[in-house]
C-alpha cells in the first residue's frame, strides 16, 4: 500500500505496488485487466462454413435434464427447435413424467421426446439422454435456457475443426419479471465479466476454466465412451462424498485430461438468455457454484494437472481465483490500519491525514474500477450504474462466501432445487437397475444401435501408450 503522508499532499491514494500482496491496489492486478481485455478485443468467433460438416437436422441431439419446468420452458424449447434440431430428449423423474409430457406436446410432440429415471439425479439423467443418443452432436441445455435462432449454426462450425470436443457460447440474463431485481443485475454484472474473461482466455491459449452447463456441445463419441458414463457418475469428492451438481465442470476437465481442444463462440448469434433466481436465493446458486469451483479448480491443478501444459493461461486463471478471496479481504484490512495511525498525533508515529479522507477516497477509488470493469454492460444498460455500490459490496461478500465454501466442500447438496435427493442412493439404485453399468459391463452391451461409433475412440486415447487417433 502505498501511504501518501506528505503534508504538501493531503489526499490519500490507495494504489500499490507490483505484487499480490493487495491485487487491489496493484499495477500487476489492472496489467493483467488490460491484457484481459485487449485478448477479448482481438478475440474473433468461428465464421459459419461455406460448406458445413455437421446440420442440426441431422447431427443434433439436445438434452435437457430437468425437474421442475414450468411454463418458461416452453419459451426455451420453441427456441430451441427454430434451430432445426433432429430431437430434443427431456430426461426427468418419474413422477414428473405427466406434467412434462403435457408441456412437451404442447410445444412439438413430433420431435421432443421425454424420458425418465427413477430418481432426480442431474448426472443421472444426463448419462440416460447420452445412451439414448444417435447423432454425431449432443448438447446439454438448462431448461429456461434462451437461444436466438443462429446458436446451433454457430456452435457446430466449431466442430469443423477435427481436434474440437466441446463448444461454450456467452450468455445475457433475461428477467423473470417486468424488471430485473437487483440479484438478477449482480448476476448480469458477472455474465458480463465472465464473457470477456472467456473471450480472453480463448484467444490466448484456447481454454476455459468451465463450458457452462446452461448451454454446452459436445462430441457424441466422446461421451458414449464407457469409461467417461463411468466416471460422470461416480464422481467422488475425497473419495467418499458423491458429486451430483458440478457437471460442467466434470466435463471441462474430461476435455482438457483426454486432449480435446474447447471453443466458445462469443458473439451475438450465439448468446444465450438465462434466468437467475431474481432473490436471495441467488445466494445458494453462487455458494454452489463456488464449492463446485474449488474442487474441480483443485483437481486440475494439483491432482490431474494437464490445464499446466495444455491451457496454461488458464492455469494462472486458476491459481489467482485460489488467493483471491484472501487478497481482497486484506485491502479493507489495510484501509482499516491507516485509518486507526490517522488518530494518533504524528509525533507519535501516526499519520496526518483524516481519517474521512482515507475512508472516502477508498470508496473514490472502488466505484472508479468497478465502474471501469462493468462498462460492458454498462454500455447496454446504463441505469444499472446505479448498483455498482451493491456489486462492490457483494465482490466482499462473496470473498467470504468463497472462504466459507472451501472449508465446507464436504457439503455436496443442491440447495437450490427440491427433489434432489442423495446422489449416492440415486447412483446404487441406477446400479442395481442396470441402467449405469461398469466400464467392463457396458462395453459387453454396447452395440451399434446403443453406441452409434463403435469402431471409434477420442481424439487422446485413455491408454497414454497407443497413438492418438483424430476424430473420423
Amino acid at each position: 500500500m502505498l501511504r501518501l503522508t506528505s503534508d504538501h499532499f493531503p489526499v490519500f491514494v490507495p494504489f500499490g505496488v507490483i505484487g499480490w500482496v493487495v491485487p487491489e491496489f496493484t499495477f500487476y492486478r489492472y496489467l493483467w485487466y488490460l491484457i484481459r481485455v485487449a485478448a477479448a478485443i482481438a478475440y474473433r468467433p468461428v465464421p459459419l462454413p461455406e460448406n458445413p460438416t455437421y446440420l442440426a437436422e441431422e447431427d443434433v441431439t439436445i438434452i435437457v435434464p430437468t425437474i421442475d419446468a414450468g411454463e418458461e420452458f416452453k419459451e426455451a424449447a420453441h427456441s430451441w427447435l427454430a434451430g432445426r434440431p433432429k430431437e430434443i430428449l427431456i430426461i426427468t423423474e418419474e413422477k414428473m413424467r405427466g406434467p412434462l409430457q403435457e408441456l412437451a406436446d404442447a410445444v412439438d410432440p413430433s420431435r421432443i421426446r421425454v424420458l425418465t429415471v427413477p430418481y432426480a439425479n442431474k448426472r443421472l439423467q444426463m448419462a440416460h439422454g447420452i445412451r439414448h443418443t444417435t447423432t454425431d452432436i449432443i448438447v446439454f441445455a438448462d431448461d429456461d435456457a434462451i437461444w436466438p435462432p443462429t446458436l446451433l449454426p454457430y456452435v457446430l462450425a466449431c466442430f469443423e475443426d477435427q481436434r474440437v470436443g466441446g463448444v461454450g457460447t456467452s450468455q445475457r440474463v433475461q428477467s423473470v419479471g417486468e424488471r430485473m431485481s437487483v440479484w438478477e443485475i449482480l448476476a448480469a454484472f458477472r455474465l458480463s465479466i465472465r464473457n470477456i474473461e472467456i473471450a480472453a482466455s480463448t484467444h490466448i491459449d484456447g481454454g476455459i476454466p468451465c463450458l457452462s452447463g446452461r448451454t454446452a456441445a459436445y462430441r457424441t463419441v466422446i461421451l458414449k465412451d464407457p469409461e467417461f458414463l463411468h466416471g460422470f457418475t461416480h464422481d467422488y469428492w475425497l473419495g467418499k462424498y458423491q458429486l451430483n451438481s458440478g457437471d460442467d465442470k466434470f466435463l471441462t476437465r474430461w476435455m482438457v485430461s483426454h486432449g480435446w481442444s474447447t471453443y466458445v463462440q462469443c458473439c451475438k448469434e450465439a448468446e444465450l438468455l438465462s434466468t437467475m433466481k431474481p432473490n436471495w436465493r441467488f445466494l445458494k446458486q453462487v455458494l454452489r457454484w463456488t464449492r463446485n469451483t474449488w474442487r474441480s479448480d483443485m483437481r486440475s491443478l494439483f491432482m490431474e494437472r494437464h490445464v499446466w501444459t495444455a491451457h496454461p493461461y488458464v492455469a494462472y486463471t486458476m491459481v489467482d481465483k485460489l488467493f483471491n478471496p484472501f487478497t481482497l479481504l486484506a485491502g479493507p484490512g489495510f484501509v482499516a490500519y491507516v485509518v486507526y495511525k490517522s488518530t494518533i498525533p504524528v509525533s507519535d508515529g501516526g499519520y496526518h491525514l483524516p481519517s474521512w479522507n482515507v475512508v472516502v477516497s477508498y470508496f473514490a477509488w472502488l466505484l472508479a474500477t468497478r465502474t471501469l470493469k462493468l462498462l460492458p454492460h454498462l454500455w447496454h444498460r446504463p441505469q444499472d450504474i446505479i448498483y455498482v455500490p451493491a456489486f462492490i459490496l457483494f465482490g466482499y461478500y462473496f470473498a467470504i462466501m468463497k472462504i466459507y465454501a472451501l472449508l465446507t466442500l464436504h457439503e455436496t447438496g443442491w440447495g437450490t432445487r427440491a427433489g434432489i435427493g442423495d446422489p449416492t442412493a440415486a447412483t446404487a439404485a441406477a446400479d442395481t437397475d442396470g441402467d449405469n453399468k461398469t466400464p467392463g459391463q457396458m462395453e459387453k452391451a454396447c452395440t451399434p444401435s446403443g453406441y452409434p461409433f463403435p469402431e471409434v475412440r477420442p481424439y487422446g486415447q485413455l491408454d497414454s501408450t497407443e497413438p492418438r487417433r483424430e476424430y473420423v
